[in-house]
């Protein structure tokens, strides 16, 4: 299964860990969403890779709702 995520400026809170929230779809059209608390690089050079860590589009409506703490 390949999906394709974007980083949204949504941040909630799982089990007292700040997430951000993703969106995207699989390649046949199911919406996702991710809770990413942690991402690396094996690339000796960051800088580019933390540079567009930076960038964050607004969340859709459906992820905009979601509760700021979340309980799992």
């Amino acid at each position: 299964m390949r999906i394709t995520i974007e980083s949204t400026s949504k941040v909630v809170q799982l089990n007292g860990v700040p997430a951000r929230i993703w969106e995207g779809k699989t390649e046949s059209g199911i919406p996702v969403h991710y809770y990413v608390t942690r991402i690396a690089t094996n690339s000796k050079d960051t800088s580019e890779f933390e540079r567009e860590l930076q960038r964050h589009r607004a969340p859709s409506a459906e992820v905009e709702a979601i509760p700021l703490r979340m309980i799992l």
